[in-house]
This record gives structure tokens, sequence and C-alpha cells, in this order.
């Protein structure tokens, strides 16, 4: 299928945004991308597990732009199956 999207972690997480997500603690969150070899891994991995370091995706405004997010994580190639439970733990932070 071709090699990863050259995009950055700061373009990817600013479509989330822009989607309705907010991020806490999102200095941390960055600081950690920005010294990560690959990017995409360390995000599944601190979006499934970033709690105890504050880090947590909320839909800010109930209700954000489900096909935005989808469209971003698809974008930025992320796996389905990151991308299904992504938007599902965005609905049970409610």
């Amino acid at each position: 299928m071709g090699s990863l999207s050259t995009e950055s972690f700061d373009q990817f997480l600013d479509s989330l945004k822009e989607a309705g997500v907010e991020i806490s603690n999102e200095a941390e969150l960055r600081e950690r991308l920005a010294e990560a070899q690959r990017w995409r891994f360390a995000f599944a991995t601190l979006a499934t597990n970033g709690r105890p370091l504050g880090i947590r995706f909320q839909d800010k405004r109930s209700g954000a732009n489900e096909a935005g997010i989808q469209q971003a994580l698809a974008r930025f190639q992320f796996p389905e199956s990151l991308q299904t439970a992504f938007a599902a733990s965005l609905r049970s932070e409610h």
C-alpha cells in the first residue's frame, strides 16, 4: 500500500482537536510523541494506557465530529482496530 504518511504528529493531533477531541495533558503527550521513533505506535500506546500520566482524550463538545475523527485516524494510516477502539473510548467518557 506504500509507505506511511510523512505528516507529523502535530498535524495529527491538530486534526483530532479540530474534530472536537480534547486532550488532557497535551504537553506531556506531545513531548512523548516527539521522543518516539515511531510516533504512531507511541500514540496508540498512550491512547490506551496514558491515564497514569494524565493523558486522556475526551469528546469536548458532546457530539464531536466522529466522521472527522475517523478521517484523521485513517489519513494518518492508523489500523482500523485502533480507529474503532479510539472512537469507542471517546463515547465511554461521558
